[in-house]
């Protein structure tokens, strides 16, 4: 009576404590992609999970690159073109499979980043920086892009201020030769939708309300999610932003642009659950919501021949839900058991090992 899934993936992770390794479990997630971390720290976490020392999904490492800036002090920065080489033979040294761009490289230092990512075997993601939009960034050489707000300035590249409250036209000029360009570029979206409804969020509308999840995590963390949103009075503003992402997700996944599902943390575990919801929301089927937190990013990070679907000989990444995802992309949230590092971990038990409350699923019984 129960239905098994592939173990989900989260392709914009940042698991900047330890115990978001068992909530990260529980949720189902056996492979997380994180896009921006202290080295040392990530690289431990990596090790650890690999090696079957800690509790965990197994770890692919993206390394930050930004330009000369004072706000993020852990990131490498870059300001000259010798600096970029040195800073992508770091990450490629230290085992990493990507590079994350962040918001101050300058235009000819992303070509310089791309271009050494590229040579030594490594894919670019990350922000769009200042200055560029999508279009730019994708034709300077990034491979994939993070967030959707970053992604909807190929839709209105002359938008100056990136306040999508106005009304997009998905038959303009401008709309159809961004999904050309992506298309062609094969460029792969995390799009990061349930984070940016959280951070969007009227701060009078209840967190729960959206995510059930808010009501199971451990107490520590409630307050600094809490934090997140906006003034009520944006509330109209806000929706209008929001109709215009959805619009703009709905049409990446029809012209056949790879969707990949992350989290940026949000509420740690759950989010990812929301992020699948909201795809469907979106206009995909529960069957294509799933496919971008199992299949896609499986190909996307050429793992499809270890993980990704449930097949002899693959390993066995494995996640036991109580309710049927194709019938109600909710239950997706109804965990009970996961398969990682050979072993299997009861989902309860995972989650009450870092102060979380299991989730129960009952509000999504059918």
């Amino acid at each position: 009576g129960k239905y098994i899934l592939p173990g989900l993936w989260d392709m914009h992770s940042h698991l900047y404590q330890v115990e978001f390794g068992p909530a990260y479990l529980a949720a189902g997630i056996t492979t997380a992609r994180d896009v921006g971390n202290d080295i040392e720290f990530g690289t431990s976490l990596r090790d650890a999970a690999k090696q079957g020392r800690g509790l965990g999904p197994r770890l692919l490492l993206d390394g930050y690159i930004d330009g000369k800036n004072d706000f993020h002090s852990f990131d490498v920065q870059a300001g000259t073109p010798a600096e970029a080489r040195a800073a992508v033979r770091r990450y490629k040294d230290a085992g990493f499979e990507q590079i994350k761009i962040r918001d101050h490289v300058k235009p000819d230092i992303l070509k310089v980043i791309t271009a050494e990512a590229h040579r030594l075997g490594m894919t670019v993601t990350g922000h769009v920086p200042k200055g560029m939009n999508a279009l730019q960034a994708v034709e300077a050489g990034m491979d994939q892009l993070s967030h959707l707000n970053f992604v909807a300035t190929g839709f209105f590249p002359k938008l100056e201020h990136n306040d999508y409250e106005v009304p997009i036209d998905l038959d303009s000029p401008d709309s159809k030769n961004a999904l050309r360009l992506f298309k062609e570029h094969s460029t792969v979206v995390d799009p990061t939708l349930a984070v940016l409804e959280l951070m969007t969020r009227p701060k009078n509308m209840p967190i729960e309300s959206f995510e059930p999840g808010m009501a199971n995590i451990a107490p520590e963390l409630i307050e600094q999610i809490e934090k997140k949103g906006a003034p009520a009075e944006q509330a109209e503003a806000i929706r209008l932003v929001m109709e215009t992402l959805f619009k703009i997700i709905g049409a990446l996944h029809r012209a056949g642009v790879p969707i990949v599902a992350g989290t940026d943390v949000g509420v740690p575990g759950h989010t990812l659950h929301r992020e699948l919801e909201l795809y469907v929301k979106a206009g995909m089927t529960p069957m294509e919501a799933i496919q971008a937190a199992t299949l896609t990013p499986s190909r996307v990070m050429k793992l499809e021949k270890e993980v990704g679907t449930i097949e002899p000989g693959k390993r066995a990444d494995l996640l036991i839900l109580a309710g049927n995802p194709l019938e109600n992309i909710s239950n997706v949230r109804r965990t009970e058991l996961v398969v990682s590092q050979g072993r299997l971990f009861d989902c309860a038990e995972l989650s009450k090992l870092v102060g979380f409350k299991s989730y129960d699923g009952s509000r999504f019984k059918e």
